[in-house]
């Protein structure tokens, strides 16, 4: 992970520091990489002044240890002012805790069983996004063909959601006042988790049933 990144970030023009406390985990490192090599752990204030901490616009933890990551992003923030920080997170239910402390997290285990759920069920079956405490996703829903000619806000109304996008023929749409639901149209919404089987259920039912 921590070798993927700052690829990206080096062939995106940004200048790069790698910190590991086995000096033999860079050899992961590209021949070309230009970036700094620091040898020691994250959170230790010494080895982060090293690697440039104190002039950094972002800190990415991605250790394999959970405690160790938030640990290294409260310090690059708090003790260094960092702004834009993140911390890689394995147990889904520290993550939402680190999160309403005001520490982005990732949390991998989550995210990647819902990649993996995304695949293996039927289309819409599982959210495209969730937030780090689980709580509101991002989810396509089936429309019946009846919202045909439907404003969307109309249909944001009845089902008390918020719509985020449509994908009109491979296109993303985005919603005005006047957007109107066509055939073929799939609808994305942004609600929480335990709301979208209600949204589900009256999007799926013509418009004369629900009422």
């Amino acid at each position: 992970m921590g070798s993927t990144l700052a690829h990206i970030l080096e062939d995106s023009g940004h200048s790069v520091a790698i910190i590991d406390r086995d000096p033999q985990a860079f050899r992961r490192l590209r021949a070309g990489f230009r970036g700094r090599r620091v040898t020691g752990v994250g959170f230790d204030r010494d080895v982060l002044t090293e690697a440039g901490v104190e002039s950094a616009t972002a800190f990415v933890a991605v250790s394999s240890g959970d405690n160790s990551n938030i640990i290294s992003a409260r310090v690059a923030r708090e003790t260094f002012g960092v702004d834009n920080v993140v911390a890689r997170i394995y147990d889904p239910r520290r993550a939402e805790v680190y999160q309403r402390l005001g520490i982005p997290t990732v949390a991998t285990v989550r995210w990647t069983a819902d990649q993996i759920m995304r695949r293996i069920l039927p289309e819409g079956a599982e959210p495209l996004w969730r937030d780090p405490t689980g709580t509101v996703v991002l989810a396509e829903v089936t429309v019946n063909t009846s919202w045909i000619g439907t404003r969307v806000v109309d249909l944001e109304s009845r089902t008390r959601s918020r719509a985020a996008f449509l994908n009109r023929m491979g296109e993303a749409v985005t919603i005005s006042h006047d957007t109107v639901v066509q055939e073929g149209d799939v609808l994305h919404v942004i609600a929480a988790e335990s709301d979208m089987d209600r949204i589900n259920k009256v999007l799926a039912a013509a418009p004369e049933e629900d009422e």
